[in-house]
């Protein structure tokens, strides 16, 4: 039997079943079914720590012309996140002078299971309108009947609750030098750090020490930072008390921070704000994000199931001082940035590292430097 008269599905927890071909590894995976609405950088979307148990459903039709390169992974050693992939039409070859490979061989090479052939169209309109929800997807020796699939999908863990930032951060410290002459340091917490973001740095003259998620405030003051930065990350922002406390020890220290997406969520958390998990979320490379001090609209990279409570400009009091809802989403009103009024601790719910715009967010590593300039010379 050859591979396109295999069958594999794609089961949500609701009942709702799309039976396509396997793509990539065949037999089970279990997650939470999510869309991105990215046209291109797939290989990125993969490489995210920030999809960890999720699969990933690609609403661009056709996937993998580009094949696989050893330049665009966002983690390192280009792991894998995602737990599954969901696709059309599959590109049957690559067509990209930097290829080092096929999509669909290093889905195998890495053992994630996929589907492809279903109407995406129609999973991405489900998805919309019931919410992300428990998915599998199943193959070969996997497949079963359709109530013992349903099973399986609905006995796994939630999202919501879900602890994921220690499965994804690094088990050891580890730092990535500046280009150059160095101008700071920064201790970049790894909540499931994509591997820009302490490039972004490099390139601004930044030493980056690169912390455990379980990193302490103590073992942050060791190394004497400039600044602190909390990073993207997976799972629900209402388990991570550990992070949020550490956070409140950076802020009453008056250090300097940076966060962006779940850091945002964490900094949030950090002035008293609660969270709360979104229907279907922000997963995309063209999400419109308003920023309420200059009026001006960024075309954004964003991935997050989760999002702060708030509303545009609003104004409320901390243990820190006065903060406010700094951005918002043009599109829903979704909470997208927050800040202290004093400027010493900002963070954004968007990638700046990401191209999106292309450069429209990139200026807030900018920003983040004249914090950390500012500071220093305060100090002298």
């Amino acid at each position: 039997m050859t591979r396109s008269a295999e069958k594999a599905v794609l089961v949500l927890e609701d009942g709702r079943v799309y039976t396509g071909t396997p793509f990539g590894a065949t037999g089970q995976t279990l997650g939470e079914a999510v869309f991105s609405t990215g046209m291109s950088g797939y290989q990125e979307t993969l490489t995210d720590p920030s999809y960890h148990r999720q699969i990933v459903v690609a609403t661009a039709p056709q996937i993998g012309n580009t094949g696989w390169n050893g330049e665009d992974g966002e983690s390192r050693a280009d792991k894998i996140w995602v737990a599954g992939y969901v696709v059309r039409d599959p590109s049957p070859r690559a067509s990209n002078w930097r290829s080092t490979g096929t999509l669909e061989d290093e889905l195998v090479r890495q053992g994630i299971v996929g589907i492809a052939g279903i109407d995406t169209r129609a999973v991405v309109r489900h998805l919309r309108t019931a919410g992300s929800m428990k998915a599998g997807v199943f193959s070969g020796d996997a497949l079963d009947d359709v109530d013992t699939l349903v099973d399986r999908v609905r006995s796994q863990p939630s999202m919501l609750g879900a602890d994921l930032a220690g499965e994804v951060s690094t088990a050891e410290r580890y730092t990535v030098e500046a280009d150059g002459p160095q101008r700071f340091t920064v201790a970049a917490i790894d909540l499931g750090i994509k591997t820009n973001t302490p490039r972004n740095f490099a390139r601004r003259g930044i030493r980056s020490h690169v912390l455990p998620a379980a990193t302490t405030f103590d073992e942050i003051i060791e190394i004497k930072p400039d600044g602190v930065f909390l990073s993207n990350g997976p799972g629900d922002p209402a388990t991570a008390d550990h992070i949020v406390e550490v956070t409140r020890q950076v802020l009453g220290a008056g250090i300097p921070l940076f966060g962006i997406c779940f850091g945002n969520q964490i900094l949030g958390r950090a002035l008293g704000r609660s969270t709360y998990k979104m229907t279907f979320g922000h997963r995309g490379i063209n999400i419109p994000v308003m920023d309420h001090a200059t009026g001006r609209v960024a075309v954004t990279a964003q991935n997050h199931g989760f999002a702060l409570e708030g509303e545009a400009g609003e104004e409320f009091d901390t243990p820190f001082g006065r903060a406010v809802v700094s951005h918002t989403c043009a599109n829903d009103g979704v909470v997208e940035g927050i800040k202290l009024i004093d400027g010493r601790a900002f963070s954004v719910q968007y990638h700046p590292e990401s191209a999106a715009g292309p450069r429209d967010a990139e200026y807030l590593f900018d920003q983040f430097i004249d914090l950390l300039s500012e500071r220093k010379s305060g100090e002298k």
